[in-house]
């Protein structure tokens, strides 16, 4: 039993272990800006990472439909999305909230900002997509060429056009001496709640994701019996 659910509760536990020494980890004081909302870092950059890696896993999935199209594949691409957007609002979210703290705005129109909220637009253009159409055969083949084509474009939208540009994002262009916190700055000490924190919500993501999973299938599976 433990060996069959270990992910979960390493994933449980990794998050306890985030939320509490989250908070009380002590942190670098980088400027009189950042002080203690620093700790944002460990909730809002991780669930980036979960992001990108939920929404790879359901590209994976919709090039396995395309070369052997099974309801599994679908089903696992579109679940994957599905979480993968959930973790990308949140990722907005909490960005929004250290923005407020530290551009004295939680929406100020930068390109990092910008970018990231184009790039959920386009991936729940795909359930709009997908719910416009009946006929599951076609649903699920247009749904994985359009869920690859999304995924090409989180780079420009994520990481390419935000460094061309001024932005007050660290990383970005003319962002050097803004209020920011990035991989130079993480002593050990962050670094240890850091990367649990990426496991962890990576690991929760993809908990949700299987949840979803067996309830289509199950759902899909009593609808062709009656």
């Amino acid at each position: 039993m433990i060996r069959k659910f270990w992910w979960k509760i390493a994933a449980f536990c990794l998050l306890i272990y985030t939320s509490t020494y989250g908070f009380y980890v002590k942190v670098p004081k980088l400027d009189d800006r950042m002080q203690e909302s620093i700790r944002n870092f460990f909730f809002h950059v991780p669930m980036w990472f979960g992001m990108m890696i939920l929404l790879l896993v359901s590209l994976i999935y919709a090039i396995k439909y395309l070369r052997n199209p099974t309801l599994k594949n679908d089903t696992y691409s579109a679940a994957f999305a599905a979480t993968g957007i959930i973790y990308g609002v949140l990722g907005l979210t909490t960005g929004a909230i250290w923005a407020n703290y530290q551009w004295g705005s939680p929406w100020s129109g930068d390109p990092k900002q910008n970018g990231a909220a184009i790039a959920m637009l386009i991936y729940m253009a795909y359930f709009v997509l997908r719910g416009s159409m009946n006929d599951e055969d076609k649903k699920a083949r247009i749904g994985a060429v359009y869920n690859i084509f999304a995924f090409f474009m989180l780079f420009p939208t994520l990481w390419i056009l935000p460094r061309l540009t001024e932005s007050l994002h660290p990383g970005g262009q003319g962002s050097d001496g803004n209020p920011g916190v990035n991989g130079k700055d993480l002593d050990m000490q962050m670094r240890a709640v850091f990367y649990p924190a990426v496991i962890g919500w990576t690991l929760l993501g993809v908990w949700i994701s299987t949840l979803k999973i067996r309830y289509t299938l199950l759902a899909e599976q009593k609808f062709s019996n009656d």
